[in-house]
């Protein structure tokens, strides 16, 4: 770990990482003081087994009472806990915390009158509305596992979810909204339920206002609002600090689905620890994570985290652009009093495309806002210093993974970190993570060079302890390859300060006649050019060099140059800054690249694609046409 801590940090910095290194019994014992619990724990932490540490072993909780009830109880029941901004459908309600512990006793009373019990999974299959996050809560308040799967997935993916979480029953909503057009839930879910082997006790379906009505065959499908007229409000459940709180399957599943299990008391911990550590809020200030319920993030951080904590969370029914423009982020800011949002550089890239001079998101006085967090892929130095300047604040790089379910590394604004850190970082590591770059023989490598980022067990709470149904598969992604440590599967650096820069995940490495090159370092080098605002570098094929960098690039609108000029300065950029080394000579321009709702590129379909072999279109992309495209740009160019 000694590459990645140095002492010129804040005290309080310095003091809470070693103090969570060191001792973090009593770190999070302290941490856990912010959080009611039933039951006290009689060991703050057992690594009998480091794969799977108990955190708070022997506590109970209800992370539904923390995240609702105890505030109101605290006299804050009037406050707004979630303002759900819809421009999709011209809606706006604040709904208070009084309101939200009505609708969600209601719903465990709806969830337990139809045999759900402690113990039970519910999936989730809806859009991303408030009735969403209830039936989280609902969950978890009746001590319900539960599986949000994205709204709109096909049936197949949503089939194939089923059979593995075996649900006691399904949650939906009628209809998804998108720009331009209605996505019907039930034709798809019916569809799910034909596939699945595993049939589901009962369907209860969440109609959408001023929308035509859906239900399913008589007999399995409940309405909400009968339902829920005829509840009975249903009180919070202990549970163990164990207890699995939800089941959440990752992007890109291949062979037996993937499904990361979270823990209750350790999630709990740590969500309400990084509101204030790590995101620098306060209690009644209002949040916003601009991104999908059905990602990590919108389950720690739109719906979780900020309720735990007593802010205001927005949760947003629209896009970066076109809901109606460019100017949407701009608008939610200012209209809510946002004081801190996090968002995905996919989102600011998009929002630059269409408005690269920022001039209708300046229409919206951005006045309370203090910082904006940026996760899900590696941020760009162009994008970082776009959106440092259109929206005046200091805009912070973190990261983490569906497996953390929280930041791993990041600026800790409530320990006093710089909110100036050099461009490229994503921060240094949380209190509770132990990280450092090792190479393929476990060798701690010297600043600035390429390795393998991992972290030394054990994790802290909040962590993934396992995958549903899986634990041996777990064992072997996760543990095997560098025994002592969780392998991230991420590459990338530290500097001599113990800034942490995610350069590409691990086998995106791309090996140009012996020299390993990061894809995330080559993107950098292009994106430096002002008139590219997308790009993808991915391993092309050469008989002579085994790969060498192939960029797909998406150049702003308003261009005025030649394109083949602006494809000479990307050579001669990467050239400058990389080196001959990098070989790179190759740029395929494209009209847009593939992305996941948070914001991933799919760099192995890409690489396959451009090599022309076979590829996967995970379910979790946004817009699968773009592959066409693609495909079309390979056979004419390349």
């Amino acid at each position: 770990m000694s590459g990645l801590f140095t002492s010129t940090e804040t005290d309080t910095y310095a003091q809470a990482f070693s103090s969570a290194r060191d001792t973090p019994e009593v770190f999070w014992s302290k941490a856990a003081e912010n959080i009611s619990w039933f039951e006290h724990w009689s060991q703050t932490l057992d690594t009998s087994n480091p794969i799977s540490p108990k955190w708070f072993v022997g506590a109970k909780l209800n992370i539904c009472y923390n995240a609702v009830d105890r505030h109101i109880e605290n006299g804050l029941g009037d406050q707004t806990a979630i303002i759900y901004d819809s421009p999709v459908t011209g809606t706006k309600h604040f709904i208070t915390y009084n309101e939200v512990k009505e609708k969600v006793s209601r719903l465990a009373g709806v969830l337990v009158k139809h045999g759900v019990q402690k113990g039970d999974l519910v999936v989730i299959y809806m859009p991303m509305i408030p009735q969403a996050m209830f039936t989280m809560l609902a969950c978890a308040r009746i001590g319900a596992p539960h599986s949000l799967i994205f709204g709109g997935f096909a049936s197949k993916e949503l089939s194939v979810r089923i059979d593995h979480a075996k649900p006691k029953i399904v949650v939906t909503a009628s209809y998804g909204i998108e720009p331009g057009r209605r996505v019907r839930y039930i034709p798809l879910v019916e569809k799910a339920l034909e596939l699945s082997a595993h049939k589901p006790h009962k369907v209860l379906i969440y109609n959408r206002n001023k929308m035509e009505k859906e239900s399913m065959q008589s007999g399995l499908s409940l309405d909400w609002e009968n339902e829920m007229a005829a509840a009975r409000p249903h009180d919070c459940v202990p549970v163990p600090a164990d207890h699995p709180l939800y089941v959440l399957y990752t992007s890109g599943t291949t062979g037996a689905p993937k499904g990361i299990v979270r823990d209750t008391a350790g999630y709990a911990v740590m969500l309400n620890w990084t509101m204030s550590g790590v995101y620098g809020l306060r209690p009644g200030e209002v949040w916003w994570a601009a991104s999908d319920l059905g990602w990590v993030v919108g389950h720690s951080y739109i719906c979780y985290a900020p309720l735990l904590h007593g802010n205001t969370t927005v949760l947003y029914e629209g896009k970066p652009v076109g809901t109606p423009d460019a100017g949407a982020f701009f608008r939610v800011l200012s209209e809510h009093g946002v004081t801190a949002m996090f968002t995905a550089p996919t989102a600011i890239r998009a929002i630059r495309q269409q408005d690269p001079q920022a001039s209708v998101g300046r229409r919206y006085p951005i006045t309370r806002m203090r910082t904006m967090f940026l996760a899900g892929e590696r941020c760009d130095v162009e994008t970082l210093n776009w959106a440092k300047k259109s929206f005046g604040v200091p805009v912070l790089d973190h990261w983490w993974q569906t497996e953390s379910g929280s930041a791993i590394t990041a600026t800790c604004i409530g320990l006093g970190n710089s909110l100036t850190p050099p461009a490229g970082q994503a921060g240094k590591p949380v209190p509770g993570y132990n990280v450092t770059v090792i190479d393929d023989d476990m060798q701690e490598v010297k600043p600035k060079t390429l390795g393998n980022i991992v972290v030394r067990l054990p994790l802290p709470p909040g962590a993934a302890l396992s995958l549903w149904q899986n634990h041996e598969l777990f064992k072997e992604l996760y543990f095997t390859r560098f025994p002592g440590f969780y392998d991230t599967m991420d590459a990338g650096f530290v500097d001599e300060e113990g800034f942490l820069y995610i350069m590409s995940r691990s086998d995106d490495v791309i090996n140009v006649a012996g020299h390993r090159l990061s894809a995330g370092a080559l993107e950098e080098s292009v994106l430096q050019h002002a008139d590219v605002v997308d790009c993808a570098v991915v391993g092309l094929e050469d008989s002579l060099k085994g790969h060498v960098p192939l960029a797909l690039c998406v150049l702003k609108k308003d261009l005025k140059q030649d394109p083949e000029v602006v494809v000479e300065e990307m050579v001669r950029l990467v050239r400058e800054s990389i080196g001959p080394v990098a070989a790179f000579r190759k740029v395929l321009l494209v009209g847009g690249l593939p992305k996941t709702r948070s914001g991933k590129i799919p760099r192995s379909a890409l690489s396959n694609l451009v090599n022309k072999k076979p590829y996967k279109i995970t379910p979790t992309i946004e817009d699968p046409d773009v592959f066409k495209c693609i495909e079309e740009a390979v056979r004419e160019k390349l």
